[in-house]
């Protein structure tokens, strides 16, 4: 019953910040809210008994790439004074759209929600063959994803730093 009164408010966390996320006008509060959203993840995967995932989305992702988040945001974003919209055409819209989307994913969860995937036999894995299955070079392994985020990542920093350079 504990775990799933500690669900419930983690998912009305994760639920709340991200729309607050989403709605603010403020791009700093945005980047916090979303670390919240971040933490309140970990938190899933703690109560999951997910210790490795819980550590790394702790480290990784609400560590790293959100520093990494403030950092683009620092370089890049200059002041701007935020103009209302006079036009309620493209809240129309939005609202539109919203409605749009909420009404796709419920016929995609009313018509699925009755299958049920199965899977094969789950092994025990300790950490070496975690490590292995993380960082391998064979089939199925994640080492290339890996590096191409990094990748990635060092792009979007170079780029945020060549947009932020003054001539």
């Amino acid at each position: 019953m504990a775990q799933q009164v500690v669900f419930i408010i983690l998912s009305l966390v994760i639920a709340f910040f991200s729309v607050m996320a989403v709605n603010s006008k403020h791009v700093i509060r945005s980047t916090v809210y979303l670390l919240f959203v971040f933490l309140a993840t970990a938190g899933l995967y703690l109560l999951l008994g997910y210790y490795y995932l819980f550590g790394v989305q702790v480290a990784v992702y609400a560590g790293g790439i959100m520093i990494l988040f403030i950092f683009a945001i620092f370089l890049t974003n200059k002041p701007i004074d935020y103009e209302t919209t006079k036009l309620p055409v493209s809240k129309i819209i939005a609202a539109l759209t919203a409605v749009g989307g909420i009404a796709l994913s419920a016929h995609v969860v009313y018509y699925n929600i009755r299958r049920v995937a199965t899977l094969g036999p789950i092994a025990d894995l300790n950490p070496q063959q975690l490590g292995h299955v993380m960082l391998g070079t064979e089939k199925y392994n994640y080492l290339l994803a890996f590096e191409t985020l990094s990748v990635l990542l060092l792009a979007c920093v170079v780029g945020a730093i060549t947009v932020a350079r003054k001539r």
